[in-house]
């Protein structure tokens, strides 16, 4: 994606042989008996079992280290491509409170871009370090603030894409090589960040280049054009160095032999992987990526079709969703996004089918954009880098998994000295300074999401709240920045994240939950908030 971000029409003898056979098998053994995968915990709610670290393929699906079928759900949050050299909004927020919010909404993995320049240079700016943790970036160069984000993420129970998504700070070139920069200077950048995560487990592979255009071909065998090509140079040069991450492939725009489609976006041609698919040094780590937008990025052609919705399916199975559906290997939808999430616009009807696709084929992706200053998408955060666009994250809710609300009384991992939760009666507890505004901002037939907005009206800072409700015909399915948990038949006691526990003089801290309904009385009440 580009950010202003522009708009755009977007793989002897008998007994030695014996012998070798034998000692083959007992090294084999020894390496299984005495190793075992890193492993990175989801949120508890969330998640069960952790992910076994590093991740391969197998077919259409991405599998951890011991099988099991992994869905990446993320975000993008860029940043460090751009002249600041690091990620967006930390002239807002506490690094560390963005990683625990993202973690939070129920998302594991983030799409991280870079540009060659950043990793290059010394200097960092957009940030406010007498924010929090923000007082740790200070001095940093922009690869030391990358590893600090990293290692963040991994302590959240959050994944790692690498993105190289420009060379420059400027704009995203058509080629991997080019302002200013030669294809070993991409090469290079990527055998780096690739020995220096490679004990970084929660970093699980390199996005190669951001949206292949123009000038990029496919399959046509041209040294300086022929994308696949150079994905391949690349791929085998960060697996030659580090065999355990994860290679993702994007399309191109155009110049693809023989491709069915007149109108792809930057990045999202795929159709040449079928006579021409990308050959590493090891197939099991191959992952293809096309990025999709609506109408509001760019009013493709296809948008005012007079079969339009219908039409949409067609196209995703013929650029890009091929690959999975014949077992080829995974599709990661890498980037889609926009502001409209409505069912009249067509750039939302776009998204809800996309969203929709995506859950009926078990598709991976990274949303664009965590970011609220992507100027023709917007994000899943508002402009104040705090709130969420709720309807937004209603609609990728469907794609995230469901968290568990745990009783009070029966703790999933109870402490060995376990310190009372401080009980709050929403029927008797009143408070001046904490106002609580509630909103059902999304309700249909068999459910309904909810928004709460706790703003202090008092001229001190309050450090610790709690909300309360009671809630009687309703399965609460996933909630966001904040802690949902049932004290009784009825009653739910809501605790704020580490990041969210403080509210200054008129600020506002959102949460919210989405639900089934099992009856008629479904709506929250005696809802309150107090300071603790």
């Amino acid at each position: 994606m580009q950010v202003n971000y522009k708009n755009k029409p977007k793989t002897l003898r008998l007994h030695k042989q014996l012998l070798i056979f034998s000692l083959s098998v007992v090294v084999f053994l020894a390496i299984i008996f005495t190793k075992e995968p890193a492993s990175i915990q989801l949120d508890a709610a969330r998640a069960t079992t952790p992910i076994e670290l590093p991740l391969s393929t197998i077919g259409r699906t991405i599998v951890d280290a011991k099988g099991k079928v992994v869905l990446l759900r993320g975000v993008n949050w860029f940043g460090m491509e751009t002249d600041t050299h690091v990620p967006h909004g930390l002239w807002q927020r506490d690094y560390k409170e963005m990683l625990a919010q993202i973690k939070s909404l129920g998302y594991n993995v983030i799409r991280l871009p870079y540009s060659v320049a950043a990793l290059r240079s010394l200097n960092v700016s957009g940030i406010n370090f007498g924010i929090g943790s923000n007082q740790e970036l200070q001095g940093k160069t922009p690869l030391e603030v990358m590893d600090l984000v990293i290692q963040e993420a991994e302590r959240q129970g959050l994944l790692i894409l690498l993105d190289s998504h420009r060379l420059n700070d400027q704009q995203i070139p058509e080629l991997w090589y080019g302002d200013g920069f030669t294809e070993a200077d991409w090469i290079d950048t990527w055998k780096m960040l690739a020995i220096r995560y490679k004990n970084q487990t929660n970093v699980i592979g390199a996005d190669l280049k951001n949206e292949p255009y123009g000038k990029a071909s496919w399959g046509d065998n041209n040294i300086s054009t022929d994308w696949r090509l150079a994905a391949e140079r690349a791929g085998n040069a960060i697996l030659g160095v580090n065999p355990n991450w994860l290679i993702v492939v994007e399309g191109v725009e155009k110049n693809v032999p023989g491709q069915k489609l007149p109108q792809h976006w930057y990045g999202g041609n795929l159709e040449g992987v079928k006579k021409y698919p990308v050959r590493l040094s090891r197939s099991n780590k191959l992952v293809y990526s096309p990025h999709e937008y609506g109408a509001g990025v760019y009013n493709q052609p296809y948008f005012s079709d007079s079969n339009f919705p219908n039409n949409l399916i067609d196209r995703w199975q013929i650029g890009f969703n091929y690959i999975a559906s014949q077992n080829i290997a995974p599709i990661l939808i890498g980037e889609f996004g926009g502001r409209q999430v409505d069912l009249n616009s067509k750039e939302g009807i776009w998204q809800n089918e996309l969203v929709k696709y995506i859950q009926k084929n078990n598709l991976s992706f990274t949303y664009w954009s965590w970011n609220p200053n992507s100027s023709d998408t917007g994000g899943i955060l508002l402009d104040d880098w705090q709130s969420v666009d709720l309807p937004k994250q209603q609609l990728l809710s469907q794609l995230l998994p469901p968290v568990q609300v745990q009783p009070l009384d029966q703790p999933s991992n109870p402490p060995v000295s376990p310190t009372p939760t401080p009980s709050i009666s929403p029927s008797t507890i009143s408070t001046v300074q904490l106002k609580v505004t509630t909103e059902i901002s999304s309700n249909w037939e068999t459910g309904f999401c909810v928004s709460f907005k706790i703003t202090n009206q008092g001229n001190t800072k309050v450090n610790n709240w709690q909300l309360a409700f009671n809630m009687n015909q309703a399965k609460i399915n996933n909630f966001w920045n904040a802690d949902f948990k049932q004290q009784g038949a009825i009653e739910y006691v809501v605790t704020p994240l580490d990041w969210g526990k403080t509210i200054e003089p008129n600020q506002v801290r959102d949460t919210g939950f989405c639900a089934s309904k099992l009856g008629s009385d479904y709506q929250p009440q005696q809802t309150a908030a107090v300071s603790i």
